[in-house]
């Protein structure tokens, strides 16, 4: 490439050529069309759209003037770039759904949160609103600077005099070369007193000023969740917070339900939204059981009805709703702006400190114009009254002058005046020369002179220049306050897997080869003690349902295994079975150890509760950790110390001070006081809980309830319930007491419970028969009694694991 200069030919890197055009062309659109002044918070052609209504007078106590008159006063004069951008621009300052304080008052079809086009500029017609008024204020009072227009035939302001934050109150987004800025809007009062506040205390902390500016303001309302994101923008000017449409849930008594949605988050198209919906509804089938979808929007508002199913959970369809729709979303904050025609990322504190830079030069502008006129005018009244003073004299002067040009040369040299006062006077009328005027005269003098003394010392101070801007932005906000339309919730919440699955009561079988499902409670119906039960899992030959466990969907599960290590995993995720399929390997959920298989599985809802994890092994060993010590997001972990010769068998959560009571394969019972176990780590090995004999091991572990019974269960489907007061207390470690009389007929000891006369009962067959039976049906005797039969066998069979259904999940 080359260039011709001076008829030589000058060699020019095109590389280099490239970046110098490209930079320019960069700059051009970072400063002069994509990024706002932190000053006023506009772009350039919103400056020009209200400095061309200011110009043409569109205030908001004049009529509206056609769309098209103001798009052509601004392309003709200031912005030659497509009537399309101005008139799009213009009509986003009109829309309350897009600005919290509209700039543009639009009288017409200015478009709709559904996505609608307003009408063509031809039909529509706009004026300025009151608040826009206020960033055009005083700017004929020198307080900002101006520059030439694209032609050099008029001038335009570089930046709006604006005594409203308008940078943060309205908010901006744009798309630049390499940056992008996006800026919520906020509450006017807020960011108001957030400004004096600065003003009172110029240390003033970003964390100090959230206490008074809480966060953005949306102006279709909705919810913020959480602080977290609003924290960081505000301290860093970068950060994301998460919006949520505000919903609300109507139940019915026949069990139907609906969903209301009265406002959405920012920026989202209501028709696009109900139209997602709907294809999550007919097509992917992603959210079930809504019957109609409505919406039902008017000119009181928002408001979309989705109706709902008899029986469907409204809260779990919500949150599949929030999951895959834009009823909840992030809004990323960039709080870029030109400084001194620069971009640069400023946090909360440097937003407001630069406007309240911008302020104190207009202010200082404004008070300098204003003293400007004031000692003008001064200085022509003090030739007046000279005048006056020695009226004869003067009029001696000027009659005796050939021409004005003379009569002032005179005046000027015979009273000592200059050339303005020499005017002045010539341009006095007789009527003037009364008395009355004389006085008006003196009185305009004096009341000027004082005048000039107050603007000469609000220059001189600081602190009368920060005053008078509180005292103007505090009318400001009295004029223009309005609540809070998005609010901020304390929680943030993420949409997790949990929260799109219903939280029910179910069953968790687990098999003695390690398969597990879970099944839904109700499908098990209670029966009459003795009865055949129903096929709960449909085993291979050679395994058979060794444990059952009854929790929620939303709890975790604690596995313990018998090598004395615990995982966890939430109920949800154990896949669902039918009732006779076998279930899911435990292997493919959880990371179990050769050798290893799970003994016991205890349900939680809380690891912050002040509660402990008792363990039992089968040479009699006890030990109690704090819960707390297992709420970690790492599974495997060692949960107690074990010998190579022993197993974990039982796990109770308990409080810390209950009695516990031992059972032993050969009928014997030992209750003592967990106090006697202190809290020791997760990694320890624990203490003797009872004295076994040789041919003896423990078989299960309860905490005792006072006044309940202890119902044991053998390996023959016998059983029997005895009060727990016959098991009196004794020390940690003792042989125990008798708590069943065994013969071959009722066999060995598998199980023990406490229960309740109301409460419900599971047992489990080698074979994988269930049954559920109530308590009251089993016979109450004392300790040293065979019991009753509870279940019917089969040649063969026998029974393996008793479960305790309690009251709270029975209902």
């Amino acid at each position: 490439m080359s260039k011709v200069k001076d008829q030589q030919v000058q060699a020019v890197d095109i590389r280099d050529e490239m970046k110098e055009a490209y930079m320019d062309y960069a700059m051009s659109v970072i400063a002069g069309r994509a990024l706002p002044d932190v000053r006023d918070g506009l772009k350039p052609v919103h400056r020009r759209i209200l400095y061309a209504m200011h110009d043409l007078g569109m205030t908001p106590n004049k009529s509206h003037k056609k769309s098209a008159r103001i798009v052509g006063e601004v392309l003709g004069k200031y912005h030659p770039h497509g009537d399309t951008a101005v008139y799009d621009t213009m009509v986003r300052m009109a829309q309350e759904f897009n600005y919290r304080y509209p700039l543009i008052d639009g009288q017409g079809n200015f478009g709709s949160i559904d996505g609608d086009s307003a009408a063509a500029m031809r039909y529509t017609e706009a004026r300025m609103s009151s608040i826009a008024t206020e960033l055009l204020a005083d700017i004929e009072k020198n307080t900002v600077d101006f520059k030439a227009n694209f032609d050099d035939t008029l001038e335009e302001p570089e930046v709006l005099p604006a005594r409203l934050p308008n940078l943060l109150i309205n908010g901006t987004s744009g798309i630049a070369v390499g940056m992008s800025t996006n800026i919520p809007p906020h509450n006017i009062s807020e960011v108001i007193d957030g400004l004096i506040r600065l003003i009172d205390n110029p240390e003033i902390e970003v964390l100090e000023l959230m206490e008074t500016i809480k966060g953005p303001d949306f102006p279709t309302g909705g919810l913020i969740l959480g602080r977290k994101g609003i924290k960081k923008a505000f301290e860093t000017g970068k950060g994301k917070v998460s919006l949520r449409a505000r919903t609300e849930i109507e139940e019915f008594k026949n069990g139907k339900s609906r969903i209301i949605i009265t406002e959405l988050p920012y920026q989202v198209n209501k028709a696009k939204l109900v139209e997602k919906i709907a294809n999550l509804i007919i097509e992917d089938e992603k959210v079930k059981g809504v019957a109609d979808l409505r919406d039902e929007s008017d000119r009181q508002g928002l408001r979309i009805v989705i109706e709902l199913k008899r029986g469907i959970n409204p809260k779990i369809t919500l949150n599949k709703l929030f999951k895959h729709t834009r009823l909840q979303t992030t809004f990323g904050i960039i709080m870029l702006a030109l400084v001194n025609g620069e971009p640069k990322v400023l946090n909360l504190k440097e937003v407001l400190n630069k406007y309240l830079e911008h302020q104190k030069e207009v202010i200082t502008r404004r008070t300098k114009h204003k003293l400007d006129k004031a000692e003008a005018r001064v200085h022509i009244l003090e030739g007046l009254r000279t005048a006056l003073n020695n009226i004869d004299a003067v009029i001696k002067v000027v009659r005796s002058s050939d021409n004005r040009k003379l009569a002032q040369k005179r005046l000027r040299s015979e009273f000592d005046l200059t050339k303005k006062q020499a005017i002045a006077i010539l341009r006095m009328r007789l009527q003037r020369l009364t008395g009355l005027e004389m006085e008006k005269i003196n009185s305009e003098h004096q009341e000027l002179t004082a005048k000039i003394e107050r603007f000469k010392s609000i220059l001189a101070s600081d602190k009368k220049l920060l005053e008078i801007i509180k005292k103007e932005i505090l009318a400001l906000k009295d004029k223009y306050a309005d609540a809070r339309q998005t609010e901020i919730v304390d929680k943030e919440v993420d949409i997790e897997l949990e929260d799109l699955i219903e939280e029910e009561e179910i069953v968790i079988t687990l098999t003695k080869q390690g398969y597990i499902k879970r099944m839904p409670l109700n499908r098990y119906k209670s029966q009459h003690r003795g009865g055949k039960g129903i096929i709960g899992v449909k085993t291979a030959e050679d395994d058979f349902v060794e444990n059952l466990y009854t929790t929620s969907t939303h709890n975790y599960l604690l596995f313990f295994t018998s090598q004395g290590r615990v995982y966890r995993l939430k109920g949800y995720k154990i896949p669902e079975g039918s009732r006779q399929a076998r279930g899911t390997a435990i292997i493919n959920l959880l990371e179990l150890k050769s050798e290893e298989k799970i003994t016991t599985v205890i349900p939680i809802d809380n690891f912050k509760a002040d509660n402990y994890l008792l363990m039992a092994t089968k040479k009699g060993i006890v030990k109690k950790t704090e819960l707390e010590d297992f709420d970690t997001n790492y599974t495997g972990l060692i949960g107690i110390d074990l010998p190579t010769d022993d197993e974990l068998i039982e796990v109770k959560l308990t409080t810390g001070n209950q009695d516990i009571i031992l059972g032993t394969e050969l009928g014997l019972a030992i209750r003592f006081s967990e106090l006697e176990v202190r809290s020791m780590g997760r990694t320890a090995r624990g203490v003797k809980g009872i004295n076994l004999g040789l041919e003896d091991q423990v078989i299960g572990m309860d905490v005792v309830k006072e006044g309940s019974q202890l119902l044991v269960v053998t390996d023959q489907g016998y059983g029997k319930r005895t009060p727990i007061e016959e098991y009196r207390l004794q020390s940690r470690a003792g042989k125990g007491l008798l708590t069943l009389k065994r013969t071959d007929k009722n066999g060995k000891l598998i199980a023990l419970k406490m229960v309740e006369d109301d409460d419900e009962v599971m047992l489990i067959s080698e074979k994988g028969i269930l049954i559920r039976i109530s308590v009251k049906e089993v016979s109450s005797t004392g300790r040293n009694t065979q019991g009753v039969k509870v279940m019917s066998l089969d040649q063969g069979d026998q029974v393996v694991s008793l479960a305790y259904i309690d009251q709270k999940i029975k209902e």
